[in-house]
């Protein structure tokens, strides 16, 4: 990528969207060179303004939609063309669900040379309301003379002046204009640089990450606003092993949430990995299983199986369930949801699935077992490392939880052209409505 250069005084133009990435620009191409625009929609002629050059190509502001798309709909938030915590509030839900099908799609043919023998209907939920996680930046900002909680902008590293948020839980929006009320009024204002939100079934941390101590009266500030507003206030000194409580040393209590269809009760951390959706990670988790057909005689291998979402479920309908996590904290949550759940047929154990090199010289011994079906739920980068090794595990289904198209799609080509499985069936998880990430869904079976 090119080096950044501001355009001073660049004229007006005008231009037809020809496509658009995921990320919400659309593309203009101009006699130049092409041009990304944020806000406008593919069909849409435009009025815009080159506002950053780069070697291959400019990025612009949309100044005025002459003739707009018929998919174009009203954002429903008053910050989203400033905020970049969404880039699709403009195009309609549905489309939005389409576009993101069409990525995956072209992912398995562009970088996989794989196609699924079925594209399954979409998992969807509300576009609203939806996020349970959310990492709010702060910034005292002297301009303003007030303290700013929220996302960055879209087009630069400030922290984007907003009062609300449609995407997460109501409760968190609600906070927003008076969390920044009440970190004004401390005395480390300038020294509080974020505030993680957490919402579980019977409670809300928020968790203060502070670089200076705070004062005894911004104590009793955090304090009332805990029993007032009926959160809990936590603080982080350091690395999130230093989170504790505000009236004592002492370590949080867990948040819950539910399964309730395979009986199962997650206990997480404050700021621990959990699926921000939870209305489409119970829609994903059942889908997993239908796809599955477990018949309750099956020896599953669970990998990056966090605190045991996708674990606890399976092993209701499977005879043995293997986790295995690169977090020590991670695994041992698992292994404490198991126990509360009553669940004794799973074990979990560490292991860094990223270094092939590592789990060939060690060979624990989950890894040279046999399995009947191993699910994957990678990060972005993938699984690339640890597929070789399950060719040796001989597994009849494979099922792939995909946050990246490309990286499913990398992985995908091993799976059937190296490993010789069948990509039965593959769908998209709209797990981030209004934004572009496209989470999906793949099921391999064997020769």
């Amino acid at each position: 990528m090119g080096r950044r250069r501001s355009i001073k005084d660049a004229e007006p133009e005008e231009g037809v969207i020809r496509d658009v990435t995921t990320e919400g620009k659309g593309v203009v191409a101009t006699a130049d060179k092409t041009v990304f625009v944020d806000g406008a929609l593919t069909g849409e002629t435009i009025r815009f303004q080159r506002r950053k050059k780069r070697r291959n190509y400019d990025e612009a502001d949309l100044l005025e939609v002459i003739s707009a798309s018929p998919d174009r709909v009203e954002p429903p938030c008053e910050f989203f063309l400033n905020c970049g915590g969404c880039t699709w509030q403009h195009l309609a839900p549905e489309q939005q669900v389409l576009m993101k099908q069409n990525a995956l799609l072209q992912a398995f043919e562009r970088i996989g040379s794989v196609q699924p023998g079925a594209v399954m209907p979409p998992l969807t939920g509300v576009p609203g309301g939806y996020r349970r996680r959310a990492r709010f930046g702060v910034k005292f900002v002297d301009g303003k003379g007030r303290v700013l909680v929220g996302f960055r902008e879209r087009v630069k590293p400030f922290i984007a002046d907003m009062s609300s948020c449609v995407t997460v839980y109501p409760r968190l929006s609600e906070l927003l204009p008076k969390l920044q009320e009440l970190i004004f009024g401390m005395s480390i204002n300038r020294r509080l640089p974020q505030v993680e939100a957490s919402v579980g079934e019977d409670a809300i941390s928020l968790v203060f990450r502070v670089l200076d101590e705070p004062s005894e009266n911004d104590k009793q500030l955090l304090a009332k606003f805990e029993q007032d507003e009926d959160v809990r206030v936590l603080l982080q000194r350091k690395g999130p092993d230093t989170i504790t409580v505000l009236a004592s040393e002492a370590e949080p209590e867990k948040l819950h949430y539910s399964i309730p269809a395979h009986d199962v009760r997650i206990a997480f951390g404050p700021v621990d990995f959990i699926q921000v959706n939870h209305e489409i990670n119970l829609a994903m988790i059942d889908q997993a299983l239908n796809w599955l057909q477990l018949s309750g005689s099956e020896k599953v291998l669970d990998l990056f199986s966090g605190l045991g979402n996708f674990s606890l479920p399976l092993a209701r309908h499977a005879a043995f369930v293997t986790g295995v996590e690169g977090e020590q904290r991670s695994v041992q949550g698992a292994r404490d949801n198991a126990a509360a759940n009553g669940i004794d047929n799973t074990a979990f154990h560490v292991a860094n699935l990223f270094e092939a090199e590592v789990l060939e010289q060690d060979k624990p011994g989950w890894l040279s077992e046999h399995y009947d079906v191993v699910v994957l739920d990678p990060p972005r980068a993938g699984a690339a490392e640890i597929l070789p090794f399950i060719k040796k595990m001989q597994p009849a289904k494979i099922l792939y939880v995909s946050c990246h198209p490309g990286t499913l799609a990398r992985d995908s080509e091993t799976l059937a052209n190296e490993l010789g499985y069948t990509l039965v069936q593959a769908g998209v998880i709209d797990m981030f409505p209004q934004t572009g990430h496209v989470e999906s869904m793949a099921l391999f079976t064997a020769p």
